[in-house]
C-alpha cells in the first residue's frame, strides 16, 4: 500500500491546471501563484483537531476561540483527547459554553477514540481519501465537509474537490460565467479535468469566489 505524502507541488499544480483548463488559468493568472499552507509540513493531531472542529463549528472564530481556552484550562492541557477530556463532566463542558449537542459529539470522538477507531496520522498516511472520510463521519458532529478541510489543511492532499462548499461552487460558476453556481454533482463532473491536483483548484476557486464577494474579509475555512 503507497504511503501518502503530506503536501504537494503547487509549481507542478498550478502548471496543469493552467494547460487543462482555460479559462481557470485566465483566473490563476490575474490572481498569481497560490503558495502551500506551511501547516502541512507541521505536526498534526488528528483526534485534537477534530474535537476543535466540533468546539468551532457555527461560531465566530472569537467566541469558539474563548471556549476552546476555557475547556483547555477546565482539563489543564492544550490536548483534547479521550483521556483529558475524560477529567470534566458534561455540566463543566457546558460552563465552558459547549452547547449540549457538542459535548455529546465530544464524548462520542472520545469514546471512539478509546475504542481505537479514529485512524492515526501515522494510519492516515497510507489511507486514501475516502477511506479517511469513511472512517471519521460516523463520529457525531462531523460531516463530510469537515473531513475534507482536514485532508486539504492538514494533511495536505492534493486531489480534493469539496463539491458541497458554496464558496467553490460560486467561484466555478463565475469561472464558467454562469447564472447560477454549478450543482455538486455538475462540479464534480467539471472538476475532472482539474486531477490531479484538485485541492488546487479549490484553493483559486475560493479566492475567486472572494473577489466577487463583498465581505471585507475572506471565510476562514481551515482548522487551527
Amino acid at each position: 500500500m503507497p504511503r501518502h505524502v503530506r503536501g504537494f507541488d503547487t509549481e507542478a499544480a498550478h502548471a496543469h491546471l493552467a494547460r487543462r483548463d482555460r479559462k481557470l488559468g485566465r483566473w490563476m493568472r490575474r490572481i498569481g501563484p497560490i503558495e502551500a499552507d506551511p501547516r502541512w509540513r507541521g505536526r498534526f493531531d488528528p483526534v485534537d483537531a477534530l474535537a476543535r472542529a466540533i468546539l468551532f463549528q457555527q461560531l465566530s472564530g472569537k467566541a469558539a476561540s474563548t471556549i476552546v481556552g476555557r475547556v483547555e484550562a477546565a482539563i489543564g492541557s492544550k490536548r483534547l483527547h479521550f483521556d483529558t477530556l475524560g477529567r470534566i463532566d458534561d455540566a463543566a463542558l457546558r460552563a465552558c459554553g459547549v452547547s449540549g449537542n457538542k459535548t455529546l459529539a465530544l464524548r462520542d470522538l472520545a469514546l471512539r477514540e478509546s475504542r481505537g477507531e479514529i485512524p492515526t496520522l501515522r494510519q492516515m498516511a497510507y489511507l486514501d481519501n475516502e477511506e479517511i472520510i469513511e472512517a471519521l463521519v460516523p463520529i457525531r458532529g462531523i460531516g463530510r465537509w469537515t473531513v475534507e478541510m482536514m485532508l486539504m489543511f492538514r494533511l495536505g492532499r492534493p486531489d480534493v474537490l469539496p463539491i458541497d462548499d458554496l464558496g467553490v461552487r460560486k467561484g466555478a460558476g463565475i469561472v464558467d460565467k454562469a447564472e447560477q453556481a454549478p450543482t455538486p454533482k455538475a462540479l464534480l463532473e467539471r472538476g475532472e479535468r482539474w486531477g490531479p491536483y484538485r485541492t488546487y483548484a479549490s484553493l483559486y476557486l475560493w479566492r475567486i469566489a472572494d473577489s466577487a464577494s463583498e465581505a471585507a474579509t475572506p471565510t476562514n475555512r481551515s482548522q487551527g
